[in-house]
């Protein structure tokens, strides 16, 4: 290789640079975006198992719950309801609308805004939940919450990729998803509490108390500064440096400097970034931008948290019992997320992400027939408390699982993957295909469950099965690689590779193109 660049164990050049507190606590700040989103995730689950909640907003779905529990009916059906399913899952269509316009202010007015709008805007979404007289009001407050949660899911892992060291990048890229995981543990210990209060408007302190994470990260983002791919991207060249030199730690960044300037003054040729991410040369990126958030929904982890309570509850848990058992998976949650954040730049994203697959696929499987074994497909069944806490055992080890693979990477590998000309662009769709996939899988789970029954878990086994083979064969490994060389990568790969020429290759003036496998050997 020309130039004398160091090549990391990652493939990429080895930038001087350290991890300097000023850019561990500008991460920290910008990855408290996640706490919305995951204290939502949290709430809504909760709030839909308590009675005076239901009585208020859905009495059709109360009425059919006290009848099943009378009669002993069928335990899978009792909470399907296409209004209920639409309060939870209106959000999300809200969030997969609003990544597009995020994708815009993201690249014009730079990172740090859209986190401000986001947290705004879920702020105001959170004091109309709180205040709600009705189903409408309830909704249009879930819509402007999904705004929220759209401008901050679009922004946060971009930023955070492009501050952290790229040799750190994952471990820092993962605040974000640790920060979701906080947020449905905080969310699910909210509704423990609020769900004793005498009166019946706990619901009201779980809803309306979502303003405080939309505070933090409103407010913390008036305090971030841009990050330098986002500085040289508006023009900011001088004011880019200054800010690498002190991201970095060093005055040494001419190079990490030129190789950013040189994937800006392309990212300037490109008019259309989403006419262009049409291209060849993008194909591969896209299809992770679509394949993988579609994935991470797919392996069935927010049936699991967004209706923990209620399928507790279904499971013939009593109403407090089924909220102790949705705080438990949150705990479990957070937990397995930090074993991510200590691995995830060691051992490689493909290691975690074919190990965690192997795990919740061996999980689903137990849980299904257990569920099977008991409830059989009548849904009727008494289950003994020991016999449930198995099947509680074994999805707390399918949630860990998830928590140390798709969780964060779902999140950290689309993020860093872009080069900057189609970064913004290939954020929402990441985004909208998570939400738009979120939204269908919250929309259909309840009508699914009264009829699949216990097949339902197989059938997201079937998917785990499906996407640990897509891992394997056409996920390459991206740890340590700089952000603006991971087009190297790529070009390396046995499949991807063909469709990428070489004259589509630049990373600055000091390195040069590898012959294929002999700079990126073993990427696969």
């Amino acid at each position: 290789m020309a130039g004398g660049v160091v090549v990391s164990s990652g493939g990429g050049k080895d930038y001087p640079g350290k991890l300097t507190m000023f850019v561990l606590f500008a991460c920290i700040v910008a990855a408290t975006g996640g706490l919305i989103f995951g204290y939502d995730i949290g709430i809504s689950g909760g709030v839909t198992s308590m009675n005076p909640f239901l009585m208020k907003f859905f009495p059709s779905v109360y009425r059919k719950e006290q009848e099943a529990e009378r009669n002993q009916s069928n335990q899978y059906c009792k909470f399907d309801s296409q209004l209920l399913t639409m309060f939870t899952s209106s959000l999300y269509l809200a969030a997969l609308v609003a990544s597009f316009f995020a994708a815009t202010v993201t690249r014009v007015a730079g990172r740090k805004w859209s986190m401000f709008g986001g947290g705004v805007t879920f702020l105001v979404g959170a004091a109309l939940n709180g205040a709600a007289k009705d189903v409408g009001m309830l909704i249009l407050g879930r819509v402007l919450l999904g705004v929220g949660v759209g401008f901050a899911n679009q922004s946060v892992p971009v930023y955070l990729s492009e501050m952290a060291p790229a040799r750190l990048r994952g471990m820092l890229n993962i605040g974000f998803q640790l920060m979701v995981t906080i947020g449905i543990l905080c969310a699910n210990l909210i509704n423990y509490g609020t769900a004793k209060i005498r009166g019946g408007w706990g619901w009201r302190v779980s809803l309306a108390l979502a303003a405080v994470p939309a505070a933090i990260i409103a407010v913390g983002a008036l305090f971030l500064p841009d990050t330098p791919n986002s500085l040289i991207d508006r023009g900011y060249t001088d004011a880019a440096k200054r800010m690498l030199k002190r991201v970095r730690g060093t005055d040494d960044v001419e190079e990490e400097y030129s190789d950013l300037v040189a994937a800006s003054d392309e990212s300037k040729l490109v008019a259309h970034p989403w006419r262009n991410i049409l291209l060849p040369r993008y194909r591969p990126q896209l299809v992770m931008a679509i394949a993988i958030p579609m994935f991470q929904q797919l392996t069935g982890i927010n049936v699991i948290m967004f209706y923990a309570p209620v399928l507790f509850k279904t499971l013939g848990f009593a109403d407090d019992a089924s909220l102790m058992s949705a705080v438990i998976t949150g705990l479990v949650n957070v937990f397995a997320t930090f074993v991510s954040i200590v691995t995830v730049d060691r051992l490689g994203r493909r290691k975690l992400f074919l190990q965690g697959g192997t795990q919740m696929l061996a999980c689903q499987i137990v849980v299904g027939s257990l569920i099977g074994a008991k409830f059989g497909f009548s849904g009727v069944a008494e289950i003994p408390k020991g016999y449930a806490a198995i099947v509680v055992l074994f999805i707390c080890a399918y949630v860990a699982g998830f928590a140390w693979s798709w969780g964060p990477l779902g999140w950290l590998v689309p993020s860093e993957i872009f080069p900057l000309e189609i970064r913004s662009a290939g954020q929402s769709i990441n985004v909208s295909v998570n939400m738009f996939c979120t939204f269908i899988i919250a929309q259909a789970f309840l009508p699914m469950l009264c009829r699949f029954k216990f097949i339902l878990f197989f059938f997201f086994g079937a998917w785990v099965v499906v996407m640990t083979i897509f891992v394997a064969l056409f996920l390459p490994e991206t740890k340590n690689v700089p952000i603006e060389e991971m087009v190297l990568v790529w070009k390396a790969h046995w499949y991807w590779g063909r469709f990428i020429r070489d004259e589509d290759v630049h990373v600055g003036a000091d390195l040069e193109m590898p012959s294929a496998n002999a700079k990126l050997g073993g990427m696969q």
